[in-house]
């Protein structure tokens, strides 16, 4: 499954949200990735997202690939867009 989400956060994404964003992926089976500026990366590495610039406007692709993988992007839209 795979979505477009733009970043509508009021809190810059800096180390510590983006730690709960890694800690949300893990809760899911599903493989997810974020897709940005021709980068994929793993949500569930926080190397990964530290590596992506993820800021208020900005828009993202979430893929998500499992059996909880529709759960899994939503929960991702809900973080990104709270």
């Amino acid at each position: 499954m795979k979505k477009d989400i733009v970043i509508q956060m009021s809190d810059s994404m800096e180390a510590t949200p983006i730690a709960h964003l890694v800690q949300l992926a893990n809760q899911f089976g599903s493989s997810v990735y974020f897709e940005m500026d021709d980068k994929r990366v793993n949500a569930k590495s926080i190397m990964g997202m530290m590596s992506l610039v993820l800021t208020s406007g900005a828009k993202v692709t979430v893929v998500a690939e499992g059996d909880d993988e529709e759960k899994a992007v939503d929960a991702m839209e809900d973080f990104l867009t709270a």
